[in-house]
């Protein structure tokens, strides 16, 4: 039997809810009952296969009048809190998208609440339902690379202006008095930090003894777009992620697990490990994944593991609530950016560079003498 669900924000990313809504429906183990947006879904917008979804504006009548078992939130990050309450409150489980709440207090508020309400809440961070994951425990643990001495994770991306004007809360880190905290390590970049967390076992708010951040910015905007942080995990480890949007050249993100014997390389969006060790040739395998809606559904019914609850992210959280309390982005001089014609993108020359190096050397910009960075800010 399946699954009714009402899915809270459809267009965007929420495009890819939608068809993979329409995938598991395919298979039989979800049916789309409910989509809340401001403006109804055009028939265009809709899916083939779908049928006709309820649509409203009012996520709590529309969960009450669907009786649907699990909400999808896929809204604007500071909205995030509010709507899982209101789902909990009427017993409904919850797929709630990444950065699960734009501030630790937020975080704290909706996991406390959804935990005294009884239902379960599974944050979308897809990276942490490939399987690849526990094959890198494994490796770890079975002292394949020896001793870690850290993580680093590197993502060298790039958007256009654009993408900044997409919606009111992006490239912004308050809006209208509210904590959004969008930017690079946060959101686009989020899964790279929150993968690096957990392959360094640190997924856990009690896991984090110390924070040091570097928010910098080419594009007009009030959120980061370069950046990197350090996490010193509470056994020492030192895990450190460097991410832009203004990549000269593109390309896929990664984390790299360091060992004293050797290293593992993992592109998380591709499902692919490359293992490096003294005294073997390099090792690359390809892993499936499980889809989060999917382990959701399966963790209901049949008692599957739930794959990322929301203390799997408190880690994660504990960034955004330094990147959130740091003082305002930096905004690298003109002289170290350009506007790349025909792509109205804004790109740093050698910063793919930097950004690898820092996955590389577990080293922030600024130590790296990448001129731009400014003096480095610590918080915890």
């Amino acid at each position: 039997m399946s699954t009714d669900i009402v899915l809270a924000g459809a267009r965007g990313h929420g495009r890819w809810h939608l068809d993979n809504i329409r995938r598991l429906q395919d298979k039989g183990i979800v049916r789309l009952a409910g989509i809340c947006e401001l403006d109804p879904l055009t028939a265009n917008e809709l899916p083939e296969g779908l049928g006709t979804p309820e649509q409203s504006a009012d996520f709590g009548a529309l969960l009450d009048s669907t009786g649907a078992r699990i909400a999808v939130i896929c809204t604007p990050i500071h909205t995030h809190t509010d709507l899982a309450l209101t789902a909990a409150r009427r017993g409904v489980h919850l797929l709630l998208e990444k950065p699960p709440a734009p501030s630790y207090a937020e975080f704290r508020r909706m996991a406390d609440g959804v935990a005294a309400a009884g239902v379960v809440c599974q944050i979308g961070f897809q990276s942490l339902g490939s399987h690849a994951v526990p094959a890198i425990r494994k490796l770890i643990a079975e002292g394949a690379i020896g001793e870690v001495a850290g993580v680093g994770g590197a993502g060298a991306w790039a958007r256009p202006e654009s993408y900044f004007r997409r919606a009111p809360w992006a490239g912004k880190r308050r809006l209208n008095g509210v904590d959004v905290i969008d930017g690079a390590l946060t959101n686009p970049l989020a899964h790279a930090v929150a993968t690096g967390l957990a392959l360094a076992g640190a997924p856990q708010a009690e896991d984090v003894a110390g924070i040091e951040t570097e928010l910098l910015r080419a594009n007009d905007i009030e959120s980061d777009d370069t950046s990197c942080v350090r996490v010193t995990t509470t056994r020492g480890l030192p895990v450190t992620v460097a991410a832009t949007l203004c990549a000269e050249d593109p390309d896929d993100p990664y984390v790299v697990v360091h060992g004293d014997s050797g290293r593992i390389t993992f592109w998380y969006k591709q499902d692919r490990v490359l293992l490096q060790r003294a005294d073997h040739g390099p090792e690359e395998y390809e892993y499936g994944r499980t889809d989060l809606l999917e382990n959701l559904v399966g963790h209901l019914t049949d008692g599957a593991g739930l794959l990322v609850p929301p203390d799997a992210t408190g880690a994660f959280m504990k960034v955004v609530e330094a990147i959130r309390r740091a003082p305002d982005p930096a905004p690298l001089p003109e002289s170290a950016w350009h506007l790349l014609p025909g792509e109205e993108r804004r790109v740093v020359p050698g910063v793919d560079g930097f950004v690898a190096a820092s996955a590389d050397s577990l080293a922030l910009f600024s130590e790296l003498g990448a001129t731009w960075a400014p003096p480095r800010e610590v918080s915890t």
